[in-house]
């Protein structure tokens, strides 16, 4: 297959309205590099569970845009990718910008939710969206964001293991993002 064919097939899902499954495979990708460093199409299609076509054409885009790039290697037919690097610093602008991204496809997906929810099968036309506002010490913040992880990790392996699913299962967007509320002003800071 070309690229050119998978272009193809790419505008042709586009035009059917999948662009919910092409947010879909770039987030996985980009949470496998993040996960595990550097993967090549074909080692993220068994981890993933897509054609090594279609990562391979996704992990293309996302380097088109500036968020992944090769990493090096010894030649030959396979390419390793990795994200960005920009920086080696813990929280640099490498870090950030893939936190902006993930938020900005999480965002999107949210907005696409909300616009086409009553297209869904009527047992999937709610949400289970909530927020909350406490006040939490640093170390209580990482237990509560602990206690997330844990709630999740039985359901982690589904998206790797197609087979672990259970009849119905869809891909859920579970998103949590606990970060302390500043104040708005000068007036506040005595407060916080």
């Amino acid at each position: 297959m070309t690229e050119d064919d998978l272009n193809s097939q790419h505008d042709q899902a586009r035009d059917t309205g999948d662009e919910l499954r092409e947010h879909e495979v770039r987030t996985a990708l980009l949470g496998l590099l993040a996960e595990v460093g550097t993967a090549t199409a074909t080692e993220a299609a068994a981890r993933l569970g897509y054609s090594s076509g279609l990562c391979s054409f996704h992990l293309r885009q996302l380097a088109r845009h500036g968020h992944i790039e090769e990493a090096p290697h010894n030649g030959g037919r396979a390419r390793p990718w990795r994200l960005r690097q920009n920086t080696t610093a813990a929280g640099g602008p490498a870090e950030q910008e893939f936190g902006d991204l993930a938020r900005g496809l999480e965002d999107e997906s949210w907005l696409r939710w909300l616009a086409q929810r009553d297209q869904a099968p009527s047992e999937w036309r709610h949400d289970e969206a909530f927020s909350a506002v406490t006040y939490l010490t640093p170390e209580e913040m990482s237990r509560v964001a602990d206690a997330v992880r844990r709630a999740l990790a039985p359901y982690q392996d589904r998206e790797q293991r197609p087979l672990a699913r259970p009849d119905g299962a869809r891909p859920v967007a579970l998103i949590t993002r606990l970060f302390p509320l500043l104040p708005h002003g000068a007036d506040e800071e005595g407060q916080a």
